[in-house]
């Protein structure tokens, strides 16, 4: 479970990486470049942080072969994928909540505080979307006002939480993962917002 949902974390933020490079009009390498580094990018951080060298998609090609694919089949579907009026947030959503609960496990197993998890789960989903935006001249949605690393921060405490209660492994996983989506979905919907020290 915890590998599906690490390669279903790449596959969503190979797309969204897509998506955005689109969007900006990038050449066929640009785009398989921000597809890369939006997969690539928190896991390699976290790794790096725990001291996991050489980090996970270098020790397993099939993370590659995943997002070329997934990169060739956005571009390809493109007009499909575009159906879906936020596709581009569907996408990156489901790519935070996965890659909160790969991120937290990680955690787990070398052994970190319940805190550091968290941080490291939270750091795991939203350092490849800032790379991206950075990359595409964007001002990184972790840096707005919207909510999203705290959906992760939900996410990560509702993992310690639900782990508490009788519930098999691979639930946990779930069920943390789709408190993520869900509760950036509710914040979009309901526009809600972290306050801000300066008036709009």
């Amino acid at each position: 479970m915890f590998y599906t949902i690490d390669i279903l974390g790449t596959i969503a933020f190979s797309i969204s990486g897509v998506l955005v490079a689109l969007n900006k009009k990038m050449d066929a390498f640009g785009i398989l470049i921000i597809a890369f580094v939006t997969a690539v990018g928190g896991g390699t951080l976290r790794d790096v942080l725990i001291g996991e060298t050489p980090v996970s998609w270098m020790k397993d090609m099939t993370f590659v072969y995943v997002i070329m694919a997934s990169t060739i089949a956005a571009v390809v579907f493109k007009s499909k994928i575009d159906y879906l009026r936020k596709s581009l947030f569907l996408f990156d959503t489901i790519g935070i909540g996965l890659y909160t609960v790969v991120g937290v496990e990680k955690g787990i197993s070398a052994g970190l505080h319940p805190i550091i998890c968290i941080a490291l789960g939270t750091m795991s989903a939203c350092f490849g979307g800032v790379i991206r935006d950075i990359l595409c001249n964007e001002i990184p949605v972790i840096f707005r006002k919207e909510i999203y690393a705290t959906a992760c921060i939900f996410g990560g405490i509702s993992y310690f939480l639900i782990n508490k209660l009788p519930i098999q492994g691979d639930f946990v996983f779930i069920i943390a993962g789709l408190v993520v989506i869900i509760t950036r979905i509710l914040a979009v919907k309901f526009k809600l917002r972290l306050p801000s020290l300066y008036k709009d």
